[in-house]
Protein backbone atom coordinates (compact mmCIF):
# COMPACT_ATOMS: atom_id res chain seq x y z
CA UNK A 1 0.00 0.00 0.00
CA UNK A 2 1.35 3.28 -1.05
CA UNK A 3 2.23 5.80 1.80
CA UNK A 4 1.56 9.74 0.89
CA UNK A 5 3.03 12.19 2.65
CA UNK A 6 1.05 14.25 5.42
CA UNK A 7 -0.17 18.02 3.42
CA UNK A 8 0.25 20.20 6.52
CA UNK A 9 -2.76 22.56 6.43
CA UNK A 10 -5.07 19.77 4.76
CA UNK A 11 -4.36 16.25 6.70
CA UNK A 12 -1.91 17.31 8.89
CA UNK A 13 -1.86 19.96 11.78
CA UNK A 14 0.32 23.28 9.67
CA UNK A 15 3.90 23.34 10.89
CA UNK A 16 4.89 26.60 9.30
CA UNK A 17 3.31 30.51 10.07
CA UNK A 18 2.92 30.82 6.24
CA UNK A 19 0.40 28.36 4.80
CA UNK A 20 0.21 28.90 1.25
CA UNK A 21 -3.18 26.79 1.15
CA UNK A 22 -6.37 27.27 3.19
CA UNK A 23 -7.95 24.05 4.71
CA UNK A 24 -10.92 23.18 2.81
CA UNK A 25 -13.79 23.73 5.52
CA UNK A 26 -11.88 27.78 5.09
CA UNK A 27 -12.24 27.46 1.72
CA UNK A 28 -15.92 26.40 2.03
CA UNK A 29 -16.25 29.87 4.14
CA UNK A 30 -14.86 32.31 1.37
CA UNK A 31 -16.58 35.54 0.59
CA UNK A 32 -18.10 35.51 -2.82
CA UNK A 33 -20.41 31.95 -3.14
CA UNK A 34 -23.61 32.21 -4.73
CA UNK A 35 -25.17 32.03 -1.43
CA UNK A 36 -23.98 35.35 -0.48
CA UNK A 37 -25.60 36.94 -3.43
CA UNK A 38 -28.89 36.05 -2.20
CA UNK A 39 -29.78 39.78 -1.05
CA UNK A 40 -28.87 41.08 -4.39
CA UNK A 41 -30.31 38.28 -6.62
CA UNK A 42 -33.63 38.68 -4.54
CA UNK A 43 -33.51 42.35 -5.16
CA UNK A 44 -32.59 42.14 -8.86
CA UNK A 45 -35.69 39.69 -9.07
CA UNK A 46 -38.17 41.26 -7.26
CA UNK A 47 -41.30 42.66 -8.17
CA UNK A 48 -41.44 46.66 -7.99
CA UNK A 49 -44.12 46.65 -5.87
CA UNK A 50 -42.33 44.36 -3.67
CA UNK A 51 -39.30 46.80 -3.50
CA UNK A 52 -42.33 49.87 -3.39
CA UNK A 53 -43.94 47.94 -0.56
CA UNK A 54 -40.50 47.60 1.37
CA UNK A 55 -39.50 51.37 1.10
CA UNK A 56 -43.12 52.12 1.79
CA UNK A 57 -43.06 50.50 5.47
CA UNK A 58 -39.53 51.81 6.34
CA UNK A 59 -40.93 55.59 5.11
CA UNK A 60 -44.14 54.57 7.38
CA UNK A 61 -42.04 53.24 10.72
CA UNK A 62 -42.32 57.02 12.52
CA UNK A 63 -45.89 57.00 11.98
CA UNK A 64 -46.78 53.77 13.33
CA UNK A 65 -44.48 53.89 15.89
CA UNK A 66 -46.04 53.33 19.50
CA UNK A 67 -46.55 56.91 21.29
CA UNK A 68 -44.01 57.10 24.58
CA UNK A 69 -45.27 56.64 27.93
CA UNK A 70 -45.67 60.23 27.75
CA UNK A 71 -47.92 59.91 24.77
CA UNK A 72 -46.50 62.41 22.87
CA UNK A 73 -47.79 61.41 19.00
CA UNK A 74 -46.69 62.31 15.41
CA UNK A 75 -49.78 64.71 15.26
CA UNK A 76 -48.29 66.52 18.11
CA UNK A 77 -44.61 66.54 16.67
CA UNK A 78 -45.98 67.94 13.71
CA UNK A 79 -48.93 70.43 15.32
CA UNK A 80 -45.22 71.27 16.82
CA UNK A 81 -43.42 72.14 13.79
CA UNK A 82 -46.46 73.98 12.68
CA UNK A 83 -45.97 76.77 15.27
CA UNK A 84 -42.24 76.75 15.42
CA UNK A 85 -42.18 76.98 11.23
CA UNK A 86 -42.32 81.28 11.03
CA UNK A 87 -39.18 81.29 13.30
CA UNK A 88 -37.36 78.78 11.28
CA UNK A 89 -37.67 80.48 8.34
CA UNK A 90 -37.63 84.24 9.04
CA UNK A 91 -34.56 83.43 11.71
CA UNK A 92 -33.17 80.71 10.12
CA UNK A 93 -33.72 79.79 6.80
CA UNK A 94 -33.09 83.30 5.70
CA UNK A 95 -29.59 83.48 7.35
CA UNK A 96 -28.45 80.14 5.17
CA UNK A 97 -29.54 82.59 2.50
CA UNK A 98 -27.32 85.43 3.36
CA UNK A 99 -24.52 83.60 4.42
CA UNK A 100 -25.14 81.87 0.70
CA UNK A 101 -25.01 85.37 -0.75
CA UNK A 102 -22.14 86.99 1.14
CA UNK A 103 -20.27 83.91 0.66
CA UNK A 104 -20.36 83.37 -3.28
CA UNK A 105 -19.66 87.05 -3.66
CA UNK A 106 -16.69 87.43 -1.77
CA UNK A 107 -15.86 84.19 -3.26
CA UNK A 108 -16.46 84.88 -6.79
CA UNK A 109 -14.19 88.26 -6.74
CA UNK A 110 -11.22 86.45 -5.29
CA UNK A 111 -12.06 83.52 -7.62
CA UNK A 112 -11.83 86.22 -10.66
CA UNK A 113 -8.52 87.16 -9.58
CA UNK A 114 -7.29 84.27 -8.50
CA UNK A 115 -8.03 82.46 -11.59
CA UNK A 116 -6.87 85.92 -14.25
CA UNK A 117 -3.29 85.00 -11.78
CA UNK A 118 -3.20 81.95 -13.18
CA UNK A 119 -3.15 82.53 -16.77
CA UNK A 120 -1.12 85.93 -16.18
CA UNK A 121 2.23 86.31 -17.87
CA UNK A 122 4.44 85.88 -15.06
CA UNK A 123 5.47 82.12 -13.82
CA UNK A 124 5.87 83.35 -10.23
CA UNK A 125 2.52 85.06 -10.30
CA UNK A 126 0.71 81.75 -11.86
CA UNK A 127 2.55 79.80 -9.38
CA UNK A 128 0.90 81.46 -6.33
CA UNK A 129 -1.84 81.12 -7.90
CA UNK A 130 -1.85 77.51 -8.71
CA UNK A 131 -1.02 77.11 -4.92
CA UNK A 132 -3.34 78.89 -2.91
CA UNK A 133 -6.13 77.42 -5.45
CA UNK A 134 -5.04 73.82 -5.20
CA UNK A 135 -4.95 74.23 -1.21
CA UNK A 136 -8.02 75.50 -0.43
CA UNK A 137 -9.90 73.51 -3.37
CA UNK A 138 -8.82 70.06 -2.04
CA UNK A 139 -8.98 70.86 1.88
CA UNK A 140 -11.93 69.73 3.54
CA UNK A 141 -15.21 72.59 4.24
CA UNK A 142 -15.87 71.51 7.84
CA UNK A 143 -11.43 72.33 8.53
CA UNK A 144 -11.26 75.38 7.44
CA UNK A 145 -14.64 76.88 8.95
CA UNK A 146 -12.77 75.16 12.48
CA UNK A 147 -8.80 76.96 11.29
CA UNK A 148 -11.09 80.10 10.74
CA UNK A 149 -13.24 80.24 13.46
CA UNK A 150 -10.24 79.57 16.17
CA UNK A 151 -7.80 81.72 14.66
CA UNK A 152 -9.93 84.85 14.56
CA UNK A 153 -10.18 87.03 17.27
CA UNK A 154 -13.95 87.33 19.09
CA UNK A 155 -13.09 91.41 18.48
CA UNK A 156 -11.22 93.61 17.32
CA UNK A 157 -10.03 96.89 19.47
CA UNK A 158 -9.45 100.28 17.57
CA UNK A 159 -8.28 103.03 20.41
CA UNK A 160 -11.74 103.06 22.40
CA UNK A 161 -13.38 101.40 20.09
CA UNK A 162 -14.39 97.76 19.82
CA UNK A 163 -15.80 95.77 16.88
CA UNK A 164 -17.87 92.46 17.58
CA UNK A 165 -16.62 89.50 14.80
CA UNK A 166 -20.05 87.60 15.24
CA UNK A 167 -19.77 84.02 14.26
CA UNK A 168 -22.06 84.08 11.08
CA UNK A 169 -19.23 86.47 9.59
CA UNK A 170 -16.61 83.84 10.16
CA UNK A 171 -18.72 81.25 8.31
CA UNK A 172 -18.85 83.79 5.93
CA UNK A 173 -15.08 83.95 5.01
CA UNK A 174 -14.35 79.92 6.32
CA UNK A 175 -16.87 78.68 2.92
CA UNK A 176 -15.61 81.84 0.44
CA UNK A 177 -12.47 80.19 0.92
CA UNK A 178 -13.10 76.87 -1.09
CA UNK A 179 -15.72 79.02 -3.07
CA UNK A 180 -12.49 81.00 -4.23
CA UNK A 181 -10.60 78.13 -5.23
CA UNK A 182 -13.20 76.69 -7.55
CA UNK A 183 -14.55 80.22 -8.85
CA UNK A 184 -10.51 80.37 -10.05
CA UNK A 185 -10.46 76.80 -11.42
CA UNK A 186 -13.78 78.14 -13.57
CA UNK A 187 -12.49 81.22 -14.59
CA UNK A 188 -8.86 79.61 -15.55
CA UNK A 189 -11.03 77.00 -18.07
CA UNK A 190 -12.86 79.71 -19.37
CA UNK A 191 -9.72 82.03 -20.49
CA UNK A 192 -8.07 78.89 -22.39
CA UNK A 193 -11.20 77.51 -23.85
CA UNK A 194 -11.21 80.94 -25.84
CA UNK A 195 -9.63 79.75 -29.22
CA UNK A 196 -5.81 80.98 -29.51
CA UNK A 197 -7.13 82.35 -32.47
CA UNK A 198 -8.97 85.24 -31.20
CA UNK A 199 -5.22 86.37 -29.24
CA UNK A 200 -3.38 86.43 -32.65
CA UNK A 201 -6.26 88.31 -34.04
CA UNK A 202 -5.93 90.62 -31.43
CA UNK A 203 -2.21 91.26 -31.36
CA UNK A 204 -2.27 91.60 -35.39
CA UNK A 205 -4.67 94.68 -34.37
CA UNK A 206 -2.09 96.10 -32.14
CA UNK A 207 -3.85 95.22 -29.21
CA UNK A 208 -2.46 95.14 -25.73
CA UNK A 209 -2.71 91.98 -23.09
CA UNK A 210 -4.79 93.61 -20.86
CA UNK A 211 -7.50 94.95 -23.32
CA UNK A 212 -7.22 91.73 -25.63
CA UNK A 213 -8.31 89.93 -22.14
CA UNK A 214 -11.19 92.53 -21.01
CA UNK A 215 -12.76 93.34 -24.64
CA UNK A 216 -12.28 89.97 -26.43
CA UNK A 217 -11.81 87.38 -23.95
CA UNK A 218 -13.57 87.94 -20.82
CA UNK A 219 -17.28 89.24 -22.58
CA UNK A 220 -17.16 85.64 -24.01
CA UNK A 221 -15.99 83.67 -20.33
CA UNK A 222 -18.89 85.10 -19.02
CA UNK A 223 -21.49 83.57 -20.65
CA UNK A 224 -19.74 80.01 -20.78
CA UNK A 225 -18.80 81.16 -16.40
CA UNK A 226 -22.63 81.13 -15.69
CA UNK A 227 -23.58 77.65 -15.30
CA UNK A 228 -20.66 76.43 -13.16
CA UNK A 229 -20.96 79.39 -11.09
CA UNK A 230 -24.83 78.46 -10.55
CA UNK A 231 -23.93 75.15 -10.23
CA UNK A 232 -21.49 75.91 -7.21
CA UNK A 233 -23.93 78.32 -5.66
CA UNK A 234 -26.16 75.88 -5.66
CA UNK A 235 -23.54 73.06 -3.59
CA UNK A 236 -22.25 76.07 -1.36
CA UNK A 237 -26.32 76.87 -0.20
CA UNK A 238 -26.60 72.66 0.61
CA UNK A 239 -23.33 73.19 2.47
CA UNK A 240 -24.46 76.36 4.59
CA UNK A 241 -25.99 74.04 7.21
CA UNK A 242 -22.33 73.00 8.50
CA UNK A 243 -21.46 76.59 10.12
CA UNK A 244 -24.45 74.92 12.70
CA UNK A 245 -21.44 73.19 14.17
CA UNK A 246 -19.66 76.20 14.83
CA UNK A 247 -23.23 77.79 16.79
CA UNK A 248 -24.35 79.68 14.04
CA UNK A 249 -27.89 80.44 14.73
CA UNK A 250 -29.14 78.93 11.18
CA UNK A 251 -32.16 76.59 9.88
CA UNK A 252 -30.28 73.50 11.96
CA UNK A 253 -29.55 75.29 14.89
CA UNK A 254 -32.83 76.74 15.55
CA UNK A 255 -34.26 73.57 14.51
CA UNK A 256 -32.15 71.70 17.44
CA UNK A 257 -33.39 74.80 20.20
CA UNK A 258 -36.83 74.75 18.98
CA UNK A 259 -36.66 70.61 19.34
CA UNK A 260 -34.93 71.16 22.93
CA UNK A 261 -37.80 73.50 23.68
CA UNK A 262 -40.44 70.98 23.16
CA UNK A 263 -38.43 68.44 25.28
CA UNK A 264 -37.04 66.63 23.16
CA UNK A 265 -39.67 64.04 21.68
CA UNK A 266 -37.57 61.47 19.19
CA UNK A 267 -40.83 62.03 17.24
CA UNK A 268 -39.59 65.87 16.56
CA UNK A 269 -36.90 64.69 14.37
CA UNK A 270 -38.90 63.70 11.53
CA UNK A 271 -40.94 66.29 10.91
CA UNK A 272 -38.47 69.26 11.74
CA UNK A 273 -35.65 67.84 9.87
CA UNK A 274 -37.26 66.50 7.24
CA UNK A 275 -38.93 70.45 6.78
CA UNK A 276 -35.12 71.47 6.64
CA UNK A 277 -34.86 68.79 3.50
CA UNK A 278 -38.00 70.14 2.22
CA UNK A 279 -36.98 73.83 2.12
CA UNK A 280 -33.62 73.10 1.20
CA UNK A 281 -34.56 70.70 -1.69
CA UNK A 282 -37.49 73.55 -2.72
CA UNK A 283 -34.81 76.36 -2.93
CA UNK A 284 -31.78 74.59 -4.60
CA UNK A 285 -33.64 72.16 -7.72
CA UNK A 286 -35.46 75.68 -9.38
CA UNK A 287 -31.50 76.43 -9.42
CA UNK A 288 -30.24 73.30 -10.75
CA UNK A 289 -32.73 73.12 -13.65
CA UNK A 290 -31.69 76.29 -14.70
CA UNK A 291 -28.12 75.49 -14.39
CA UNK A 292 -29.43 73.00 -17.20
CA UNK A 293 -30.84 74.78 -19.36
CA UNK A 294 -28.24 77.63 -19.41
CA UNK A 295 -25.68 74.80 -20.03
CA UNK A 296 -27.63 73.40 -23.12
CA UNK A 297 -28.34 77.27 -24.30
CA UNK A 298 -24.59 78.21 -23.80
CA UNK A 299 -23.34 75.06 -24.76
CA UNK A 300 -20.57 76.04 -27.38
CA UNK A 301 -21.75 74.46 -31.05
CA UNK A 302 -18.71 72.72 -33.42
Amino acid sequence: MPVFAAIPGVSAARRSDLPVLLPAAARARSPGRPADLAFSRWVGSAAPWKLLLVVALVAAWPFAAAADARGYTMAQAFDALWRWLPFLVTKGFLMNILISFLTMAIGTLGGVVLGLWQVAPSAALRRVAWALTQAFRNSPWLVLLFIVMLTFPFQIGIGSTVIFIHDWTKAVFGLSLPIMANISEVVRGAVQSVPTGQWEAAESLAFSRRQTLWRIVLPQCIRRMIPPWMNWYAILTMATPLVSLLGVEELVTLSRQAMEAEDNHPELLVPFFGFALVIFFAYCYPIARWTISLERRFAVKL
